[in-house]
């Protein structure tokens, strides 16, 4: 039943669960790789995007859905160019970062708890030195604080933490795995089998989160 009304009232993000899903499990294949692995890596959020885009309601809460929506669009071009460049792909994705914490911020919390404001100074510090330890490179370092801003804000938001905060812990752990190939520390076959899994479910908890705030379908705190 519950599969029924995904199909029937959430299209898009159903696609995106199955290009995300396809691209796992293609992209060492012959078949995932080239333009197809780019079809299926870039499409799985930006057909979160659309997602955003359709089940936004056409009220005052438009102008954070567009905001939404403008993150995945980065992330988007950011999983695709990261195949081709690393340091272009970060830049698209320190955009993303860039929009998500304008969206954040332009919605905080009135009143934030004291762990809730630990959990986030813990983000946004310890999230850009983690990074540069993980890498041993400055520049990941630098890119570690739009990383780190971005899940302080989202932590500090009003959104719900068990989706949205937890959303962003899950894209910076995936961030970590990825720094972690670039350095000394030896993960084995971690970071392959995780990356993908918990930047993606991420996203999708952050965007399905925001939106139900959005339709009222979820409380905001």
């Amino acid at each position: 039943m519950a599969k029924q009304a995904l199909i029937e009232h959430r299209p898009w993000l159903l696609a995106s669960i199955v290009c995300a899903t396809g691209f796992y499990f293609l992209r060492d294949n012959p078949i995932g790789e080239g333009v197809w692995g780019y079809v299926l890596k870039g499409g799985s959020v930006l057909l979160l995007a659309l997602y955003v885009a359709l089940r936004t309601p056409k009220d005052e809460n438009r102008y954070d859905g567009m905001l939404l929506m403008g993150a995945l669009l980065f992330a988007s071009a950011g999983d695709v160019a990261i195949e081709l460049d690393l340091f272009v792909g970060a830049l698209f994705f320190a955009a993303a970062h860039c929009v998500a914490i304008i969206l954040f911020l332009k919605n905080r919390h009135g009143r934030p708890s004291a762990v809730q404001k630990l959990m986030s100074m813990a983000l946004l510090l310890g999230t850009p030195i983690t990074s540069y330890l993980l890498s041993g490179r400055l520049e990941v370092g630098i890119y570690g604080c739009f990383l780190g801003a971005m899940a302080s804000a989202a932590w500090m938001s009003h959104y719900p933490r068990y989706r949205v905060g937890t959303g962003a812990v899950l894209f910076v752990m995936s961030d970590w795995l990825i720094f972690s190939q670039m350095g000394a520390l030896d993960l084995a076959t971690l970071p392959d089998i995780l990356i993908w899994p918990l930047y993606y479910a991420g996203q999708v908890m952050i965007a399905t989160g925001i939106v139900q705030c959005l339709r009222g379908e979820q409380p905001v705190r």
